[in-house]
């Protein structure tokens, strides 16, 4: 028979105490922030998109009871939330860098962002390619597959090597999955839609800068995002010319989504042009 000394503490107990002590000296650092807090709304926004997607317009169209305004109704609330997660994700990082941020952010800020910006919208592309009339479900799954793994791609590449200030290495992923959702509202042949999806996941993985959106471009940003809010709410209460206004709008995305590479290789390569017409210059006696 074991004999137990009541002086000498239980083994659990031992446990008890040293958890506890971890729980205290756990760091200030490891502690959610205000940052955080509006990088979970992010997670929460992606989410419910991909809820609305399901409920308002892959439910209602596989038990045959789709309603055309329903399914609007819910197919804008879906992109309406990734709008708003994008409003979270712009302001997650000023006030981050204006007020303390834990050291879980950077962690956070990816994993919301893959769900936001990678999931919702993919998962968006395989809906339509189901509810579309001219669509392929097969390669609209396929599509959804590229984007995906562009934003996976990109996020980890954003983890592990650092570019020049002010500049992102590639199209951000918000920019790019409100453009995968602006191809889509498009309502273009299914071909030139699936071409323009995966050019767009191939912009997200490219090497091409865009501008990081601070001072003024912030601004302009969180403009744009409104703007594109208000045609999602016209068009999803069949305000008159609420539909033109709505591809007005992803056109303009998309347009945007063109140019910004385009002004940004020419500007790389008057760049270079100038940096060797200035060695010449340096070299001639």
């Amino acid at each position: 028979m074991t004999v137990i000394d009541p002086d000498t503490p239980a083994p659990w107990a031992a446990e008890l105490e040293s958890a506890a002590d971890d729980d205290v000296d756990m760091p200030l650092s490891t502690r959610l922030s205000i940052a955080d807090t509006l990088t979970l709304g992010n997670a929460i926004c992606g989410f419910m998109a991909v809820y609305f997607t399901t409920t308002g317009v892959l439910v209602p169209h596989l038990m045959g009871t789709s309603d055309g305004g329903m399914s609007r109704h819910s197919a804008a609330t879906a992109v309406l939330l990734m709008l708003l997660a994008s409003v979270f994700d712009l302001f997650d990082g000023l006030v981050a860098r204006k007020l303390r941020s834990s050291a879980m952010g950077a962690e956070l800020d990816n994993l919301s962002d893959l769900i936001s910006f990678g999931l919702a919208p993919a998962y968006f592309v395989v809906v339509w390619g189901l509810v579309a009339d001219d669509a392929y479900g097969k390669v609209s799954a396929v599509a959804a597959v590229v984007v995906l793994l562009a934003v996976v791609l990109r996020l980890a590449r954003f983890s592990c090597t650092e570019v020049p200030g002010g500049v992102f290495q590639g199209m951000p992923s918000p920019f790019g999955a409100m453009t995968v959702i602006s191809v889509v509202l498009l309502e273009l042949p299914f071909v030139p839609t699936v071409v323009a999806i995966v050019g767009v996941a191939w912009l997200m993985v490219s090497r091409v800068e865009y501008p990081k959106p601070r001072g003024r471009l912030a601004v302009m940003t969180l403009s744009w995002i409104v703007i594109s809010m208000a045609c999602l709410a016209a068009w999803a209460f069949d305000v008159p010319g609420g539909h033109r206004l709505l591809q007005t709008g992803a056109a303009l995305q998309v347009l945007a989504a063109l140019l910004i590479p385009l002004f940004a290789t020419t500007r790389r390569v008057n760049t270079i042009r100038n940096n060797r017409r200035e060695a010449r210059a340096a070299q001639l006696p």
